[in-house]
């Protein structure tokens, strides 16, 4: 009796797997409180917070991903979180009014807006799903909307297992 050869239908597949970690920012992520800046806890002084903006050594932010935030429940003007961005601008990787959830987004929203979408163009598209490290959810759902306009379908999961998200349908020819 002749022996069949083995085909991995997955590895012969025109499936493109796209791992979401690839895009992870190795850089480290602060949480920047301006809580420390309050007076008595409660109110943001202009003349001290310009104070310690002049002489603060801000090269300790070197590369980092910085969240700005105020964990009291305070009254922070806009124009404090301005004047600490525009400080952290050139020196930090990365700015964000918000919490480390917000920064992880802007992170990958950055990365995944460099896509070159010319690979996955009308070809099937599986997201992987498990890893290591810490994707957000809102990384796949802009990862979906990057894509949709370009595949042909998108699965989420890895390629033996997937789950179905989108196919593109045909347009009848008029």
């Amino acid at each position: 009796m002749e022996e069949k050869e083995i085909v991995n239908r997955v590895a012969s597949s025109p499936l493109v797997t796209l791992d979401l970690e690839q895009y992870y920012h190795s850089g480290q992520r602060v949480i920047y409180d301006i809580a420390q800046h309050l007076f008595q806890g409660m109110i943001l002084r202009e003349k001290d917070l310009r104070d310690f903006v002049k002489t603060h050594d801000w090269s300790q932010y070197e590369n980092k991903n910085i969240a700005l935030t105020c964990s009291e429940d305070a009254i922070v003007p806009t124009w404090a979180y301005m004047l600490l961005a525009s400080r952290l601008e050139g020196v930090a990787h990365m700015v964000v009014l918000g919490s480390l959830e917000t920064l992880e987004f802007a992170l990958y929203k950055e990365a995944l807006s460099k896509i070159d979408l010319t690979h996955y163009k009308n070809r099937p598209v599986v997201i992987k799903g498990c890893g290591k490290l810490p994707v957000p959810e809102s990384a796949y759902v802009e990862l979906t909307r990057i894509l949709k306009p370009h595949v042909k379908s998108i699965m989420y999961g890895e390629p033996c297992s997937t789950v179905p998200l989108y196919k593109k349908t045909k347009t009848p020819i008029s």
